[in-house]
């Protein structure tokens, strides 16, 4: 299933900074960066529920926020990209 990720991390302090840049890197993990705090992740459900739980234990509740939007199996109809960045697909192949 696709899982949107979103997150606004309070970074005026410097823990604040360190929390910003664990979450970061653990998206980057599992997903492909399409904004700045924004995250697609082809994830299936018990990837999404550990990637749930290890996020919430990275961010502090009283400043920051996650957002998770689960779009399905089906999401393709339900993405539409206008823009600068180039779009591709999630799961097609990949050549290196």
């Amino acid at each position: 299933m696709l899982v949107l990720i979103t997150y606004d991390v309070n970074t005026t302090t410097s823990a604040g900074r360190r929390r910003l840049r664990m979450v970061a890197k653990k998206c980057v993990a599992h997903g492909t960066r399409v904004q700045n705090s924004v995250f697609e992740c082809v994830l299936d459900n018990s990837q999404y529920k550990l990637l749930k739980h290890e996020l919430e234990q990275l961010i502090d509740t009283n400043f920051d926020s996650l957002r998770f939007y689960t779009l399905g199996n089906n999401y393709q109809n339900k993405v539409t990209h206008i823009g600068a960045k180039e779009t591709f697909e999630i799961e097609g192949d990949l050549i290196l």
